[in-house]
């Protein structure tokens, strides 16, 4: 019987994900409209920077093929946050002034977990789509596949097994590093975008803080070495790598994916001490913040 009134997040996301389906389908217009807008966007900005880099053979220490690997890594890390989590976030400030949180607080589950995960934008799989395939493309193009399947045939004839799993093991890690470091990047927005929804409660509506949020993740955009070699520059890149570590929630998976250094070694350690650090405050503060909700029958 305790078993049976656990709540069973598993099965409501499930819910809202078939909900968020019907819904989408129910309005093809507008998700045909959002699907060929952000191909439109991936688009002029694919065009923008392959126009500077026939220009230029490198940006910092960043080729053509890094570049896009970057570009690429940003795109999925905000795909999946305006996915799963920006219109739950941007809905918000409307639960409080239509007085529908009071039925989301009567909910026998979690109340972050049902703000957090009610709507799921389902046009934005495309961008996961579209940036992935850059992410192949960029990836491709900097290995030579073709050399590197030679090269593992020729450790397969000359029977160098110890060397193939080597190679296989290093890889593999490589690539599962990656993905946490993307789900640490998307850990670290939805915890600076929820702390943002929550200041909802004390104001109302929150639309300059959103404004914010956009104006203060574009420097997310551009790797962390360019902002080097100026006063200004350097001020930006100690705050946003130290305090709000903005610039290595890209940065880093691209460059380790990428097997380029990083400066310092130790950095990595710091984008994700900040995120972990960043959930506990953020829960802190919407808990906070519900304990200053008042109901709208009150």
């Amino acid at each position: 019987m305790a078993n049976s009134t656990r709540p069973q997040y598993g099965r409501v996301w499930i819910t809202f994900l078939r909900n968020s389906l019907i819904r989408e389908m129910t309005f093809r217009g507008n998700l045909l409209i959002t699907i060929v807008t952000r191909g439109f966007w991936f688009a002029a900005q694919l065009i923008l920077f392959d126009i500077i880099y026939r220009n230029v053979n490198s940006i910092n220490d960043w080729t053509r093929e890094e570049y896009f690997t970057f570009m690429a890594t940003g795109m999925l890390i905000n795909a999946f946050v305006e996915t799963f989590f920006m219109p739950n976030c941007a809905n918000f400030s409307e639960l409080i002034r239509n007085g529908n949180l009071d039925f989301v607080l009567l909910k026998p589950i979690d109340t972050q977990f049902l703000v957090s995960f009610e709507k799921v934008n389902l046009a934005m799989l495309n961008q996961v789509l579209l940036a992935g395939a850059l992410l192949f493309y960029s990836l491709f193009e900097l290995t030579h596949i073709e050399m590197a399947f030679l090269d593992l045939q020729n450790l397969v004839l000359s029977g160098q097994w110890l060397s193939l799993l080597t190679i296989c093991c290093q890889g593999t890690g490589q690539i599962l590093m990656y993905c946490l470091l993307l789900a640490i990047g998307v850990a670290f927005f939805y915890s600076l975008m929820i702390t943002l929804a929550s200041s909802s409660i004390w104001f109302g509506r929150n639309q300059g803080l959103y404004d914010f949020w956009f104006y203060i993740t574009v420097f997310a955009r551009y790797p962390r070495s360019i902002y080097s070699g100026s006063p200004t520059g350097e001020l930006l890149r100690f705050a946003f790598s130290y305090v709000i570590p903005i610039l290595l929630v890209v940065t880093v998976p691209a460059r380790l994916l990428l097997s380029k250094a990083l400066e310092p070694s130790w950095i990595t350690l710091v984008g994700v001490s900040v995120t972990l650090a960043s959930l506990f405050i953020s829960r802190n503060i919407f808990n906070w913040s519900l304990n200053s909700y008042r109901s709208a029958s009150s």
